[in-house]
């Protein structure tokens, strides 16, 4: 009995850090199409209804995916670095929560830091980002550095 439970426990441990890895993949590869400069990667972690957007000191703003985009992949690669810390996963089903402060470099000297919120979905098997909110704000960053 003691041998099906550990199996049990350990399965669904394995379980669990894989969906993990799966949900985690389209942030990750986000932040590497920006650090690259790579369009075409970006463009495959994003879902077709897919909102940005920023929280400022005057309320939130929206910016249209393709434009962003279009924006990141003009930079050369390394110019933008934007280092993340992945704090917490939460799933249920196909939706998925990650919630990640970051540390932005621009060309390799800081701008600014804050934190992302995703929200998730999984669409044919492969998690996509659906909404994306992030702040920003250049004090109280040392943890992030």
């Amino acid at each position: 009995m003691k041998k099906i439970f550990t199996i049990a426990v350990l399965s669904g441990t394995l379980c669990l850090a894989q969906n993990g890895q799966a949900v985690e993949k389209p942030v990750r590869d986000l932040f590497l199409a920006m650090k690259t400069a790579g369009a075409q990667l970006m463009k495959t972690v994003f879902s077709e209804t897919a909102i940005l957007q920023t929280i400022t000191k005057d309320g939130v703003k929206t910016e249209d995916i393709n434009s962003f985009i279009t924006s990141v992949s003009g930079y050369a690669k390394n110019d933008l670095d934007e280092r993340i810390m992945i704090k917490a996963i939460h799933t249920d089903g196909d939706l998925a929560s990650v919630f990640v402060p970051y540390s932005f470099y621009f060309k390799g000297k800081f701008s600014h830091c804050g934190a992302n919120s995703f929200q998730l979905i999984k669409q044919n098997g492969i998690w996509k980002i659906q909404y994306l909110i992030d702040t920003r704000r250049k004090e109280n960053c040392n943890d992030l550095k």
